[in-house]
């Protein structure tokens, strides 16, 4: 039983790993996209079923970062370089553009090498979860609309997005957790009001809804830090 959480953790890992092989070798971004979202759901798992049976170990810890870099950082970055290396064609020095996306993996695991030794980050995040960065290229790559005449546009606004994104993982910005010690109002506006918006968005936007969600996180913990900031001083 103590090996459970771990084999939940390798779940995780194994559906980063096909999520990689659907965008490289078939260029199906909405299979990918299923892996990474079925990795986040392992990734919830491990965490539940250590704390359920109360089975932790330092290898568990060292594992998840390990599986979450694959499937949060390698995945979404094999998403973007072959989503690139289609949407750069005819762009000047477009041969080299896609290596770009290759930022994203290596973001990711700076910010997994991060977390691990920073003891400030036990109840809440300092910078975007490596997951919640996952989860925003998995869903908006399947649907950002590509055409002979936006190509260049969309090509240089998914390296902005790129740029932002690596700097938000391996940021101080103190960002929210969606874990409840207790369910009530007080104590927990933020996660509630996080988790409405998701739904209300993804409902009505779809994968779209998706990355909408995600960029809500950010400006809601923005608002949140310069609300706790604002009363200390």
């Amino acid at each position: 039983m103590k090996n459970l959480p771990n084999i939940v953790t390798c779940l995780n890992l194994y559906a980063g790993c096909l999520s990689c092989v659907m965008s490289l070798v078939y260029g199906n971004y909405i299979g990918a996209f299923i892996f990474i979202l079925l990795a986040a759901c392992f990734d919830f798992m491990d965490g539940f079923v250590a704390r359920l049976i109360k089975a932790y170990s330092p290898i568990g810890a060292q594992l998840d970062s390990l599986a979450d870099v694959i499937s949060f950082g390698m995945a979404p970055g094999f998403m973007v370089y072959s989503f690139l290396l289609n949407a750069s064609e005819g762009v000047p020095y477009g041969g080299n553009i896609p290596l770009i996306a290759l930022l994203i993996p290596i973001f990711a695991a700076l910010r997994l090498a991060k977390f691990n030794v920073d003891n400030r980050q036990t109840s809440s995040f300092l910078g975007l979860p490596v997951p919640a960065n996952g989860l925003f290229w998995g869903a908006l790559i399947p649907s950002f609309p590509v055409s002979e005449s936006n190509h260049v546009f969309c090509t240089f606004f998914i390296i902005a997005l790129i740029i932002v994104f690596c700097l938000l993982m391996v940021s101080e910005l103190p960002m929210f957790s969606l874990k409840f010690t207790h369910y009530k109002w007080i104590g927990n506006q933020y996660p509630y009001i996080m988790i409405l918006t998701a739904l209300f968005l993804t409902a009505f936007f779809h994968l779209a809804g998706i990355c909408l969600a995600i960029v809500c996180y950010i400006i809601l913990s923005f608002i949140r830090y310069v609300r706790v900031f604002g009363k200390k001083t």
